[in-house]
């Protein structure tokens, strides 16, 4: 990895005060541009090591990274979007699985996760070295959420650089696993770790930091119950059912209404609409990344700039498949679901409307809703409890339309969790996980076609099914090795 200005060889960048929230409150990541302090400073007092912690939050949430594009990617690369606007700024290249080393997308996300990375490394070195400015409780819980991004952040990269874990179980080769502080350019050279090894330091950094975060705190920070869920999301990535629901039923109570009992009191919002006001961070959002017109994802990272609709001040630039999930009963005309009422057709095509604001796009990003946490609970009991499988399935359709009633075909056993993972595809649709979905699940993506364009279909494990290695990590990486 080469080190440049954003991984901060010398200096730690320190936030300027914060800004108000509409509501009079400050929130955490909402920020005015940042100035740098020398390291020896930026741990110096409270203040400026909770400005420290706020970077932490503030590189994942890049619009390079979780701020916008990293969420496209992962979308755009299953058959539930069309390109309208073919453009290779705009990922045209992802979306129709021709990437090569040095394509932008492949350096640009590569370069911003492992900055973020970095800043979680910094930080917690430097909590340490000055651990008598903090409480230890306080110490504690800022570790415990820089170590909660950098997990995310590993589990980010393996969804596009590795082959899934149920591939062999991990022992393909993952990523470059950085776990100190890189202050200058002798780290550069480190092999990469298998896939069962980074998972293991995500579940390590999760697991040691459960008990150190907060038990409630804003959405726009990691609690407790954030870190179970991530853990919910990790395991159902590697085929851990079981771990799955051992972390799940710590947040999820055993009979609906579903809810958390302690901690945050998550749960599911009565209405959808809600969840995508633009500024949620209600019951439902275990984590939410804040955008304001100062702290904007940026030019072309936008999320509501991909998919909304340019009467709303979106781009269009992809467009809903009818050939994908949007082809559901869910969506048809005849529908009282209240999902549909989160696309919009413009002329022949019709497009997604979850993301709302215009320019400058400043949606907050949902990190990790409770749907998701029920979804993958449900996904994970349909062999061992598919009573209350199906009860977490009908949760989450329900809410959106109360007087739905599945068939009971798709209910007997042999259909029941291919009708969750279409639900999951429903529910979670524009949000990332398509492709994480479609590789944990030794699925080939779809061909795709549209007028502006078509791409082949990819087979499972076969080339460019996933992204080769950033062409900046294998120039300054002696160690190495491409995909």
């Amino acid at each position: 990895m080469k080190i440049n200005i954003n991984n901060r060889i010398k200096y730690l960048f320190v936030a300027a005060p914060l800004l108000f929230t509409t509501a009079c409150k400050k929130d955490f990541l909402e920020t005015a541009p940042q100035t740098s302090l020398p390291t020896e400073e930026a741990f110096s007092n409270p203040d400026r090591i909770l400005s420290e912690l706020r970077g932490v939050y503030a590189g994942v949430k890049n619009g390079n990274f979780y701020g916008g594009r990293y969420l496209v990617y992962n979308d755009i690369r299953g058959e539930e979007f069309i390109v309208n606007k073919p453009n290779g700024v705009t990922n045209l290249e992802t979306w129709r699985f021709n990437l090569v080393s040095n394509t932008s997308e492949v350096t640009n996300l590569w370069g911003a996760i492992y900055a973020a990375i970095n800043r979680a490394n910094l930080v917690m070195e430097g909590i340490t070295a000055n651990a008598a400015i903090l409480t230890p409780a306080l110490s504690k819980q800022y570790i415990a959420e820089a170590k909660v991004m950098r997990a995310l952040s590993y589990y980010s990269l393996l969804q596009l650089y590795a082959k899934p874990y149920i591939t062999d179980n991990g022992a393909s080769l993952g990523v470059p696993l950085r776990l100190r502080a890189e202050k200058d350019l002798t780290g550069n050279d480190l092999k990469r770790s298998t896939v069962a090894e980074v998972y293991t330091q995500i579940l390590k950094d999760l697991n040691e930091a459960e008990p150190d975060l907060a038990l409630t705190l804003t959405a726009t920070r990691a609690s407790r119950n954030t870190a179970i869920a991530l853990k919910t999301r990790v395991y159902l990535s590697m085929g851990n059912l079981a771990s799955v629901v051992t972390e799940a039923n710590k947040i999820v109570t055993a009979t609906a209404p579903f809810s958390a009992t302690t901690g945050v009191a998550n749960r599911l919002e009565t209405s959808i609409a809600s969840v995508f006001g633009g500024s949620y961070v209600g019951p439902e959002a275990l984590l939410s990344f804040p955008m304001t017109e100062l702290d904007a994802p940026g030019t072309q990272n936008q999320l509501a700039y991909y998919y909304n609709v340019e009467s709303a001040g979106g781009n269009q630039e992809y467009f809903l498949n009818t050939a994908g999930i949007f082809g559901n009963a869910a969506f048809a005309a005849a529908s009282t679901d209240a999902r549909k009422g989160l696309t919009q057709a413009v002329g022949a095509n019709t497009y997604l409307t979850k993301f709302k604001r215009p320019s400058p796009y400043t949606d907050y990003i949902p990190v990790i809703r409770y749907a998701e946490v029920l979804l993958n609970l449900a996904e994970a009991t349909v062999v061992s409890d598919p009573t209350r499988s199906i009860a977490l399935l009908n949760a989450v359709r329900q809410r959106s339309n109360p007087t739905y009633v599945f068939p009971a075909t798709d209910l007997l056993p042999a259909n029941l969790k291919n009708t969750i993972l279409t639900e999951r595809r429903i529910e979670l649709l524009g949000e990332g996980f398509r492709s994480p979905d479609v590789m944990r699940l030794g699925l080939g993506f779809a061909a795709k076609s549209g007028p502006q364009g078509t791409a082949p279909a990819i087979p499972f494990n076969t080339a460019g099914y996933i992204w080769p290695i950033s062409a900046t990590e294998v120039q300054n990486n002696k160690l190495i090795v491409p995909n």
